[in-house]
């Protein structure tokens, strides 16, 4: 796991500073990124996004409820995977569906979830409850984006559900994407 920096030092955050909260993403789309995982993600057509949340405020902020959705440039509304649809992915390996001109018995796709990999879904997946004051709680949300060419561009990650310490909904969180992609490289 990344140690999450303060989410307003994300090239694509959204700070409401009034309410003292910032929402930040950070896709690990690339091979380099993506490389701190056992599993190759992106290879069984799913996007990790690092999600941090930094409380700013005086008070703890609740997550129990939130909801999150990864909505493509075409309006596709995506909901974060469950650790279930991860390991089915992984356990049932796409196959060929090429038609062999030969009379070949047909093959079943078997496959099992390594110890490793089960570990890393459960561990690297965002399951904060809460962000204490002046805290800051991250982790991964995978979104399923088998068939989107482009899943990034043009998109917006909403987020809703995010409470203050009355129990008072906070204004939901926009995170245009393109924040993130027209971002300079970092070294």
């Amino acid at each position: 796991m990344p140690a999450p920096q303060p989410a307003k030092s994300y090239p694509a955050h959204d700070e409401h500073p009034t309410e003292h909260v910032t929402l930040a993403l950070n896709p690990y789309d690339m091979a380099d990124k993506a490389g701190i995982f056992v599993v190759h993600y992106n290879d069984i057509g799913f996007v990790p996004i690092f999600v941090v949340i930094t409380n700013d405020s005086d008070q703890p902020i609740s997550l129990a409820a939130i909801d999150a959705q990864l909505v493509t440039v075409n309006r596709t509304k995506i909901p974060p995977a469950t650790e279930a649809d991860i390991s089915r992915r992984l356990a049932n390996p796409s196959i060929s569906t090429t038609p062999n001109p030969l009379p070949w018995p047909k093959k079943s796709a078997k496959g099992g979830i390594s110890k490793d990999a089960q570990d890393e879904i459960q561990n690297s997946q965002f399951a904060a409850r809460a962000v204490e004051p002046h805290a800051t709680q991250a982790g991964f949300m995978f979104f399923d984006v088998s068939g989107i060419s482009a899943p990034l561009a043009g998109a917006n990650f909403y987020l809703t559900g995010v409470r203050d310490a009355k129990g008072n909904e906070l204004m939901y969180f926009e995170v245009p994407l393109e924040k993130y992609l027209s971002a300079p490289a970092t070294k």
